[in-house]
């Protein structure tokens, strides 16, 4: 069994970390520099940045901050936001992330997943999934839809679809966002989670819905997801990193460590 990697997630909005639920009511809660030092010196397998409202307000992605964050940790670190064009790849490759996290932006142009995989490979491509429970139906027959620009935005596209097609354009790692956990502290959405899971070859991260360490354990073994997205858990002092990880050690999951 391959280390399931426990990522915190830094959601960024004019340069200062801030969490909502659902995407909603955001909250100032720091600055990302620091927050990503801390998560770093605590153990995090990688982390995650995404400038939440870059893609809804049509403009490029804080590079100033993605430099800040990258010349401060020594894991691999991920952006996502604003990112419309393997120019802006390029960009937040070169300011220091290892991979670019695409959702809006590919749901509008999914070419970009296949040039940005042949640009930089497969492993720097992630496809980021903001997805929706919805009622079944012929065009969403998996019950779960798509939505972009910051939950705002319904597109009437499967989420199981979506994920075949866009590992078929060279994605190599999808994050999957469950937009009716987000922020709940209630659990992921497991069912969702395996779903997808179970329909790619490529590393799944869950995404939306942690509250205690007992959700990424369910997540990480039912779920069946390669990797957990953290956010309030943490960012609010409720758990920290190595905590959740011994956690996991002694329920059976394997993790790395590095305290």
């Amino acid at each position: 069994m391959l280390s399931r990697r426990i990522i915190p997630c830094l959601d960024v909005r004019e340069g200062r970390t801030t969490k909502g639920i659902k995407f909603k009511n955001n909250v100032d809660i720091g600055d990302p520099v620091e927050m990503a030092r801390l998560y770093y010196e605590q153990g995090a397998d990688e982390i995650v940045f995404y400038d939440i409202t870059a893609s809804h307000e049509k403009r490029d992605i804080m590079i100033d901050v993605v430099r800040r964050v990258a010349e401060t940790i020594f894991i691999p670190f991920s952006v996502g936001g604003g990112i419309r064009t393997v120019e802006d790849m390029r960009a937040v490759l070169l300011a220091g992330a290892e991979k670019v996290s695409v959702n809006s932006a590919a749901v509008k142009n999914p070419e970009i997943i296949r040039q940005g995989a042949e640009a930089f490979g497969n492993q720097c491509v992630v496809l980021g999934m903001d997805v929706k429970q919805v009622e079944v139906s012929e065009a969403i027959p998996s019950g779960y839809e798509i939505v972009i620009n910051g939950g705002r935005k319904h597109m009437g596209m499967d989420a199981v679809q979506w994920a075949l097609k866009a590992q078929e354009l060279g994605a190599g790692e999808i994050c999957l966002n469950s937009i009716d956990a987000d922020g709940m502290k209630t659990g992921y959405e497991v069912t969702l989670t395996r779903l997808i899971s179970e329909t790619v070859d490529i590393p799944v991260i869950a995404s939306g819905g942690a509250g205690e360490p007992e959700h990424l354990r369910e997540v990480l073994t039912d779920g069946k997801a390669d990797a957990a997205l953290i956010a309030s858990m943490v960012h609010y002092g409720d758990y920290t990193v190595p905590g959740i990880k011994t956690y996991l050690n002694e329920a059976g999951v394997k993790v790395r460590n590095r305290w």
